[in-house]
């Protein structure tokens, strides 16, 4: 919906790309729905979710086996993100590397987007 024809809404390392296709074949799902709801000390958090059929209204990205769709809501908010999965001694996980984001809370969890509908 919101994307550049012929470039992909999000894309994914191949880290992030295996790990997900590992986690639809070993769940059965059809791939992981990301989003972003209100929440977290700077105001936003992405959500992630198994999902067993697309919504129509998905903006759906596949590469190397796995796919990944995007909650209608958050398209204009996840349009360049890239997806990654890290693994650290202490944690592991996916991370998102989006030029949207202006800000974020120390702890990583939650993110801030530039207001939209301002002028400088």
């Amino acid at each position: 919906m919101f994307g550049i024809p012929g470039k992909p809404a999000v894309t994914m390392t191949p880290r992030a790309a295996s790990h997900i296709a590992r986690l639809m074949a070993r769940g059965g799902t059809e791939g992981l729905r990301i989003g972003v709801k209100k929440g977290g000390c700077a105001g936003m958090e992405y959500t992630m979710d198994y999902v067993s059929e697309v919504n129509p209204h998905d903006e759906v990205v596949e590469q190397d086996g796995a796919r990944v769709m995007i909650a209608p809501m958050a398209q204009m908010f996840l349009f360049g993100t890239e997806i990654d999965y890290e693994v650290s001694l202490l944690e592991s996980g996916f991370r998102f590397r989006n030029p949207n984001v202006v800000d974020a809370c120390g702890c990583g969890e939650s993110i801030k987007f530039a207001e939209t509908g301002t002028t400088a």
